[in-house]
This record gives structure tokens, sequence and C-alpha cells, in this order.
């Protein structure tokens, strides 16, 4: 079993574990199972041996959050000396001259990159696949490990690195997480803001455990009080398995992953009732209106020519958005006043992460459009409200299915800035139900 970040920086700051042995493992783990897993897009062997051997003489090694960690970043993050290629052959590919915010502050904390996580082009789909490989479930490899930070949430399940950075704007942490046994968390718009999709997207973590995801919580937003776990007081949670506004049916599996979390918070002192915010009709239009024209905004930078069809679809899509002006403030704004309306009376809503399971792992850059759009809306149908209010989310594991053996897991939300009462609650379900940390066997 791989060791946790927190136990391996732990014991490289004591100064009982080598960084660059660490390393040189999770390469050699990476090169016997990606080619099944298909995470990542670029493996960084010599730099991250290289990023190892210099951490290990860093003077200030003893006080590294994440004193040799292996770490997993997703492909549209700046390194220096590494282009992002966003999982698209269009774009620009000089490499970076200098390391982007998420590089440098992960370098900062004693991270080692190992390398670059595949996501599907322009991260607009739940499903990582790219013309030189597909990110696969580890727990299952007929499906897909979900996206756009599928690549990530593949390499941490697989047991490759132990942590992973992902990026969320419809839920592109928080799915790919479910799917593959995870805890993923997206924070507040203010805390992590990625500057994509009109100020849907941020950055966030993806791990094994509670710990480690407030650690690489903490190092992201460069703010150390993260990373320390509160136990958390008796809070009003709301539970809601509806897939808002359109109702469309969610696995019976799913829906009793919220029944089994809600007794252990129960048991855990929590006041739990059945009720969900007052989902405005014009919510759904505002952040598909952003999923569409967000895209577009950055592929002003790419050779439309070179673009997937789906993707060129995609494009003129959100371009006509953008022409029509239907990217509109107010709508975002009423959709806010009943999120906060619901958390007037509640401290955290609880709901599937999943509304539907995960599509089979495929070719699904090679399809058209709308058979892209179809099932990637009907998976994700409790995410994206949350990227569009700004409010910080997170995905806990549950179980498994019976049927699949897929992973089972729940979503809970709470008001912006409420990050640390979700990883407390999330350690009370890790402590009441502990799940099995990767798909290694």
């Amino acid at each position: 079993m791989v060791l946790t970040a927190v136990e391996i920086a732990a014991s490289v700051r004591a100064g009982t574990l080598d960084p660059v042995r660490v390393t040189q493992e999770a390469l050699d783990r990476i090169a016997a199972a990606d080619g099944v897993v298909g995470a990542f897009r670029r493996v960084r062997a010599e730099e991250a041996l290289k990023e190892a051997a210099a951490v290990a003489a860093r003077p200030d090694l003893a006080s590294l959050p994440l004193a040799g960690v292996p770490v997993a970043v997703k492909d549209v993050t700046e390194i220096e000396g590494e282009f992002a290629s966003h999982g698209s052959l269009a774009g620009p590919s000089s490499p970076a001259t200098a390391d982007g915010v998420v590089a440098a502050r992960l370098r900062a904390a004693g991270a080692v990159l190992v390398g670059l996580t595949r996501v599907p082009e322009l991260c607009v789909w739940p499903m990582s696949d790219t013309p030189d490989g597909i990110a696969r479930n580890p727990w299952d490899p007929t499906y897909a490990s979900g996206g756009s930070s599928g690549g990530s949430a593949a390499a941490v399940a697989a047991g490759l690195v132990p942590l992973a950075h992902g990026s969320d704007g419809m839920g592109s942490v928080r799915l790919p997480a479910a799917m593959c046994g995870l805890v993923g968390l997206k924070p507040s718009a203010q805390l992590l803001a990625e500057g994509g999709w009109f100020g849907m997207s941020v950055h966030g973590p993806l791990a094994t455990t509670v710990a480690d995801t407030a650690v690489l919580l903490s190092v992201l937003a460069a703010d150390p009080s993260l990373a320390s776990v509160p136990t958390p007081s008796a809070v009003r949670i709301g539970t809601s398995t509806t897939v808002p506004l359109l109702r469309t049916p969610v696995p019976k599996e799913l829906v009793a992953a919220v029944s089994t979390a809600a007794g252990h918070l129960a048991s855990a002192g929590h006041m739990l009732t059945a009720s969900a915010p007052r989902y405005p009709a014009t919510m759904v239009l505002g952040m598909t209106a952003r999923w569409l024209a967000g895209p577009a905004v950055q592929a002003r930078d790419f050779d439309f020519s070179r673009l997937q069809r789906r993707t060129r679809a995609h494009v003129r899509a959100g371009r006509l958005i953008q022409r029509a002006g239907l990217i509109r403030e107010r709508t975002r704004e009423n959709w806010v006043a009943r999120a906060a309306e619901f958390f007037e009376a509640h401290d955290v809503l609880m709901t599937p992460t999943l509304s539907h399971w995960p599509v089979k792992a495929g070719r699904w850059h090679e399809k058209r459009w709308l058979t892209n759009v179809f099932p990637s809306t009907r998976l994700a149908g409790f995410t994206g409200q949350w990227n569009f209010a700004g409010y910080p989310a997170i995905t806990v594991p549950v179980g498994r299915s019976v049927v699949s053996g897929l992973p089972t897991s729940v979503q809970l939300v709470t008001r912006p800035g409420g990050e640390s009462l979700l990883l407390g609650l999330a350690a009370q379900l890790e402590a009441a139900n502990p799940w099995p940390r990767t798909a290694r066997k």
C-alpha cells in the first residue's frame, strides 16, 4: 500500500525516508501501471528525480508540509520547461519559462512534480481521453475515470501517487474523484480561482484521505491553517437526492449512499432533514451558458481547424452565447440569493455526487458533440450549480456498488469559506466508514 502524503512528508522531514527513493518508487509504479490506467500525458521521470534530490538538500526540509511527496498535476498547469496542452493538439506548445502559481506553491512546499495528467480537450467533458490515450477507472478499466481531472483521479486511485492537483469548472474535481473512490474538494470561488469559465473554475485537491486533502488544499491556497481538520460541533444538514429542476432518475445505489452517510452523521450528533434549495429555472441556463462560452474564450489561443470535432461544435455554440449576450450576472445573483436563503436554515447540503454512473472508457473525442453532451449532463446533475454559485463542495467515498463494483459517494456543500467544516464532516464519515484508499490489490 502506498503511504499517504502526510506519512511520506513526516518521514522525509524526520530523515527516515529518502525523497529520491520515494520518487523512484512512484515512477516505477507509473511505468508498471500507466499503460493500462492512462493517467499521464507526460511523465517527468528525469526531472522529478532531480527535484527530489534538491528537496533532500533543502535547509528548510524539516518545515516543508509536502516534503518529498510525489504529486501529479493536471495538464493545465504552467511548469517551467513544460507546456500545458489542455488536452489539445491545437494549442501553443512552447515550454513555460517560469512556474505558475500552482507549481510554485507545490515546489515551495517540498512536493515533487512527477507528471502532467490527461484531460479532455479544453477540459469540457467528464471523460478524459485524447488521441494518445484514455484515462481509465482503476476500479474497472472498462469505465472512464471521469473528467476533466480524470487523469489526476486515475493516478491517485491507482496508487501511482498519493496526491494530485485538479481544477473544477462544473464538477471536474468532484466527478472523477467520486467515480474513482477519492476525496475531492472544490474550494470557494474566492479561495482558489482558476480564472476560466467566467469565474466558475477553481483549483482543488484529489486524495485518498481527508488529512491528505487538507494538507494539499492548504498548500494550494497558501493558508497553513487549512491543513488542520477540525471536529465540527452539531450542524444542520439538509439532504436531497433529486436532480435539481431536471428530476432525472438517479440510480438506487447512488441514492442509498446518501442514506448511509446520513446515518453516520446523525450518529455523530448532527441534525438531518430532507430539504433542498429553491433552484431557479434560470440557474441551469446560466451555468450552461458559461460551460459553453468559457471554452470558446479559451479557444481564441488555439488553431480552430485543429480542434476536435466535438470541441469545434462546442466553441461555435459558445460564441453564439456570447454574441447573444447570455452571460448575465443577474442570473447568477438570483441563484446565489436562493442558495443563501437555503443556508440561512441549514449549514450543509448533502446530495449524491453523481447523478448517474460513469460512462464506459473509449475514444469519446472522436464522437459527435451531442453524443458527448447527453451522457455528460446525465451524470453531472448535482455539481455545476455550486461552481455557478461559488460555494465550496467536497465529495466523500461511501461504499461500492454490489452490481458494478464502482465506488459510491456523497457531496457536501456549505457557505463560502466553509472548507474546514466540509473537511471536518468528511473526516467523521471517514472515521465511521473507512474506505479502501486505492484500487491496488
